[in-house]
């Protein structure tokens, strides 16, 4: 897993496409028991290097219901995104994940987590790339119907500042899915 992880983090197999330049972002172990497989790093990941770091990522932990000590433990928790650079900015946000991480680095990456338990798919890139012809047509409907997908899967929207029109249209997520989501990850480390 450490050679797999390094060469992921050496990786520069999109680099002409990258505006900041290649520095993917990962964290992942042997022991994670939950695969988080989100977008592509924002600026603010870009420049800590860490996962999630951003408001985002407190957001995405008060989901879960843990502490950044048991978040960022990836014996606990695998924090992989489907591109693991930061892919620039588009016209309402940053641009797509680069589409060369996922089919170049994930069978390997997840190969290597024997005892997963869990991946959490954030957003939509990671939920077509994931579930393929099972997702729906929207994120909506797919985040609605989060049964369809358990025990092995879990799909949220993300959790973005930026949505929280969506969150606010939707408030069944916050009364049906994430207390689901809560009883699921703690199931899970416990």
């Amino acid at each position: 897993m450490e050679k797999l992880l390094q060469s992921i983090r050496k990786c520069e197999i999109c680099k002409e496409h990258l505006p900041l330049g290649p520095r993917p972002i990962i964290s992942a172990h042997p022991k994670s028991k939950i695969a988080l497989i989100g977008q592509a790093p924002g600026t603010k990941v870009h420049a800590s290097g860490i996962p999630w770091d951003d408001p985002s990522g407190k957001q995405l932990r008060n989901w879960m219901g843990i502490s950044d000590e048991d978040f960022y433990n990836p014996q606990k928790i695998a924090l992989i995104p489907m591109g693991f650079c930061y892919p620039g900015k588009g016209k309402s946000g940053d641009l797509p994940p680069r589409p060369e991480c996922a089919p170049q680095w994930h069978n390997e990456l997840l190969g290597h987590i024997p005892n997963l338990k869990l991946t959490i798919l954030i957003g939509s890139y990671s939920q077509n790339y994931y579930l393929k012809g099972n997702a729906f047509k929207t994120l909506t409907e797919t985040v609605q119907h989060f049964e369809n997908y358990l025990p092995g899967y879990f799909p949220l929207p993300h959790p973005s500042p930026r949505n929280r029109f969506w969150l606010t249209k939707n408030p069944w997520f916050e009364k049906e899915v994430l207390p689901e989501f809560h009883t699921r990850i703690q199931q899970v480390l416990d």
